[in-house]
């Protein structure tokens, strides 16, 4: 699996130096927060990614609404539900984890994403709001989301899914999640889950990456805007405290990943993310994974929350094409 990107320094892509300027601004403000004792940090209210002016509207295009479900420790957490307006019982179940480095975020991050797989691949979109470190630090996000992908499952009838045709899916830190809940799934004979699609995941802790694969994205990538290293390692000291290799956190580390289902990965150039996000494809890859590895050079971590940027239109049609090609080939 070749990834198309040379060894030559990192830069820019065209449409990105367009979009630089302001973010730019909004990292220096990001940083400033970062660097705020978490209470202070919490102040600052979250704000979802801008939507493009042609988005799905609910009531238009599609129905959006939220359920409570029960979780092993008996508290509650949330599920954002997206459904198509005409409803049968044998839609598509698209289960998405968001990102936000397991600390931030909702499941309003990838809102843009998931109405738009609802839409144009008829799916009911579930996207779990699993409680966020360092107040829930490792296994709380993992557990939270299995739990809550194990009700979608039991209740995909009435919400208008066939649960045997479910794909599991996040980006970054959800992606994280979405692989080894899949692993998980398959390890506890849960049947159902046909897919994955793990859009610029963090597969590996950056102090336990494995010898044998490139490993230089952190470097390359130390002040890329959005998401650098420094926020990177951040978030990794909220959600695994410890620091230890656990193939649960960094499942590039696990040695048991055949058996998982067909994989989409996509990969951003210009993010610390990039070398494990390449690795990890390779990986399922070795393991007899059927795996789409889809590259975009030149982008940063999150370079989709640019709403008209060509590879932002680009990033969501792939896995829009994807998820169309893989119930095909399973009629």
């Amino acid at each position: 699996m070749d990834p198309g990107f040379s060894n030559k320094s990192v830069s820019p892509s065209s449409e990105w130096v367009k979009a630089a300027g302001n973010q730019r601004v909004l990292d220096e403000k990001a940083r400033k927060l970062y660097s705020l004792p978490l209470h202070e940090f919490r102040k600052e209210p979250y704000r979802a990614a801008p939507l493009s002016p042609d988005a799905p509207i609910p009531g238009r295009d599609l129905s959006i609404s939220q359920r409570e479900v029960r979780v092993r420790d008996g508290s509650t957490i949330i599920v954002r539900i997206y459904q198509p307006l005409k409803l049968s019982q044998n839609h598509l179940l698209f289960f998405n984890i968001h990102g936000g480095g397991w600390t931030v975020g909702s499941p309003e991050s990838e809102e843009g994403q998931n109405r738009i797989i609802t839409v144009r691949n008829d799916a009911v979109v579930v996207s779990v709001d699993y409680r966020k470190a360092p107040e829930f630090p490792f296994p709380y996000a993992l557990n939270d989301s299995y739990d809550a992908l194990l009700w979608t499952l039991a209740n995909a009838k009435s919400l208008g899914a066939d649960p045997t045709k479910t794909i599991i899916g996040g980006g970054s830190a959800g992606a994280n999640v979405a692989t080894v809940i899949a692993r998980i799934a398959r390890d506890e004979g849960v049947n159902g889950i046909i897919g994955q699609i793990l859009n610029i995941p963090v597969t590996c802790h950056p102090d336990h990456y494995p010898s044998g694969h490139k490993n230089s994205s952190y470097k390359e990538n130390m002040d890329a805007p959005i998401v650098d290293a420094e926020r990177m390692r951040w978030f990794w000291r909220n959600y695994l405290p410890g620091g230890g290799a656990d193939p649960l956190a960094s499942p590039l580390l696990d040695k048991s990943l055949a058996g998982l289902p067909p994989a989409l990965v996509q990969v951003a150039e210009m993010d610390p993310l990039r070398d494990e996000g390449i690795a990890y494809a390779k990986a399922l890859e070795g393991n007899g994974v059927d795996v789409v590895l889809k590259l975009y050079p030149g982008l940063p971590h999150g370079f989709y929350i640019y709403p008209n940027l060509g590879a932002t239109i680009d990033y969501y049609q792939t896995m829009v094409n994807w998820i169309q090609g893989l119930v095909k080939s399973l009629q």
